[in-house]
């Protein structure tokens, strides 16, 4: 329920604190007083569409405050998204418009002073207020919205289904886009196959198995290519090592006189044997090389033939080196790497197979459910006819026919149904879709039935009404006061109107009009300095010069008493505060009340 809203430079308001209780408000006044405005601001705090002209001219920032006493599901959904509530139950909404730098407007809007995104105010939204106008015509006329009415009113069972035709959907929509994505690479799956089998040929064909071959080939050749110069030079080591060709002494035969010196002086001085243990270690390394290198020296022989197949197998691994890596080692991990891909590449018709089962599956899934909300809608668009109508009597519309058409579409992630209300005023005359065939006078009560059928679903606390009884006769009038003062009962209602037989019935009742204050009347800017008039621009436009605080209009509210009721009332009708105006309003007032009690009797 919205308890109470303040409004501080928006639009025509200057400052404005209002009270609202529970049951039937009501809002009047002259055309052009302001009364929209009002419904403005509520829109507007509540994250609706605002521009510059919002904020009153002269001045660089509004705010709007809307204090609400929340229904524990709404208090609970509060709490949800981390926003503290005060004293458990209440919430204040603000937004803050201000000018920024180059004449931009940035808009704020807090939860409790919490700063929250667009986002999470539309949320709250639904939540809090439903406002119904008599402009609402176009929106009748949308299919999608009628859809989301009658899914509304038949509740969270539908809903529960409706989200799970969502969740179906986007899995059908998934495996249709994997499947078309495989089919439209097919052309290049198989170009990718062809290449990938070419290569895969020629690496297995080069018998790749040790990334360090080439380097062994490479000694190899070495070896190969200088048999001769390793036979000569083998031969004098070994002759210096340990036999000489021409007589002279080698290394060992050296070595062997050293050891048989040192033993003789070992024999007088025993520290030396360590000397002579290295000798001897010496004179055996001596010995073991040479015979090494003449075994070594016998081994060598020219290979021709070998030597040639080592040149062609270095030729053919670089040239797999320059094709598939810059070493071996790379072309090898590249050739384990391509394998796996062509194996993966082979069996995609598999892939795709599974891809169409899938996607057949996913579908099926989709039309079942679908299928099923279908079925249930029907069953509450039946019960959304019968209420309909019901609540159509009282507005003096006895003989109308409603019908909620339900024609198949193609699956979508809102179901597989096209929905249209049909209505037809007057025996008959063929049903028609209601944006259609409706007047203006009728398009009124039909909101009002239609709102009347979501009271019991609807989680909206505070409905609001503007001006939708416009153009009816003073008997239609009267239904609609009834009307409305029966869903007050359930909800709080607030009602703009012109029709003094619906003021009436009003709990609470605002008199709405503007008035040109002077200079003796302080307003809001003159004494908060953030709120002086400032020069820049709204809107990339040049800023409106400011007006003389002298003559400035701003909009009033005024809570009525029961004589000034009488006034208001009577001046709706047509009446200057004569006599006998007076004691209409009275009368209005009279039978308001009578109505009231029986109503609150029945209920």
């Amino acid at each position: 329920m919205l308890l109470s809203l303040r409004i501080e430079n928006f639009a025509l308001i200057d400052c404005l604190d209002l009270d609202f209780g529970r049951g039937l408000n009501v809002l009047t006044g002259e055309t052009g007083a302001g009364k929209s405005i009002i419904l403005d601001a509520l829109d507007a705090v509540l994250g609706g569409k605002c521009t510059g002209r919002a904020i009153r001219t002269g001045t660089g920032r509004s705010l709007i405050e809307a204090t609400f006493e929340l229904e524990p599901p709404v208090a609970a959904w509060v709490r949800d998204q981390e926003i503290e509530l005060l004293d458990g139950t209440l919430l204040v909404v603000s937004r803050e418009l201000v000018f920024g730098k180059g004449g931009a407007m940035r808009s704020r809007s807090r939860l409790n002073g919490v700063l929250v995104n667009r986002q999470l105010m539309e949320q709250l939204r639904d939540r809090l207020v439903e406002i119904t106008a008599q402009g609402q015509t176009v929106q009748l006329g949308q299919p999608a919205r009628q859809r989301d009415w009658l899914d509304a009113f038949a509740g969270p069972e539908v809903l529960a289904v409706r989200q799970a035709v969502v969740t179906h959907y986007a899995e059908a929509n998934a495996a249709r886009q994997a499947l078309e994505d495989s089919r439209q690479s097919e052309q290049q799956r198989l170009q990718r196959i062809d290449l990938l089998d070419y290569q895969v040929k020629e690496l297995s064909e080069a018998n790749l198995h040790e990334a360090e071959e080439l380097e062994q080939l490479e000694q190899e050749r070495q070896r190969l290519s200088h048999v001769v110069e390793l036979q000569e030079q083998s031969d004098r080591v070994y002759q210096a090592l340990y036999q000489q060709n021409d007589g002279s002494f080698a290394a060992a035969d050296l070595l062997g006189e050293v050891e048989q010196t040192l033993r003789d002086m070992v024999a007088y001085d025993p520290e030396l044997q360590a000397v002579l243990d290295m000798v001897n270690d010496a004179l055996a390394l001596a010995i073991e090389a040479g015979r090494q290198m003449s075994s070594y020296s016998s081994s060598l022989e020219a290979d021709p033939d070998r030597l040639a197949e080592v040149e062609q197998r270095i030729a053919q691994l670089k040239q797999i080196c320059r094709k598939y890596g810059p070493n071996l080692s790379a072309a090898i991990a590249y050739f384990h790497r391509i394998e796996a891909e062509l194996e993966e590449l082979t069996q995609a018709d598999r892939a795709v197979e599974v891809l169409e089962r899938l996607y057949q599956a996913r579908q099926g899934e989709l039309i079942q459910t679908c299928q099923k909300l279908t079925l249930r809608r029907r069953t509450a668009a039946l019960r959304l006819e019968q209420r309909l109508i019901e609540e159509l009597k009282p507005l003096a519309m006895d003989n109308v026919q409603f019908q909620v058409q339900i024609e198949p579409v193609a699956p979508t992630s809102t179901g597989s149904d096209r929905i249209m209300f049909l209505f037809s005023p007057n025996p008959g005359e063929p049903l028609q879709p209601v944006a259609e065939i409706a007047s203006g006078g009728e398009m009124s009560r039909f909101l009002l039935a239609l709102q009347s059928c979501f009271v019991q679903v609807d989680s909206a606390a505070t409905l609001v009404f503007d001006e939708i009884d416009a153009g009816v006769s003073g008997r239609v009038a009267g239904a609609i006061a009834q009307k409305l003062h029966q869903l007050s009962q359930g909800q709080q209602v607030l009602f703009v109107t012109h029709q003094p037989i619906v003021a009436a019935m009003a709990d609470f009742h605002f008199r709405v009009n503007k008035q040109v204050i002077g200079s003796s009347e302080e307003t809001p800017e003159a004494s908060d300095p953030e709120l002086q008039p400032t020069n820049t621009p709204g809107n990339g436009s040049t800023p409106p010069a400011p007006i003389a605080p002298e003559e400035r209009t701003v909009v009033r509210v005024t809570a009525l008493s029961s004589e000034q009721r009488r006034e208001e009332l009577a001046q709706l009708a047509g009446g200057q505060g004569a006599s006998e105006a007076i004691a209409w309003a009275q009368s209005l007032l009279n039978q308001a009340a009578s109505v009231r009690k029986i109503q609150t009797r029945s209920s």
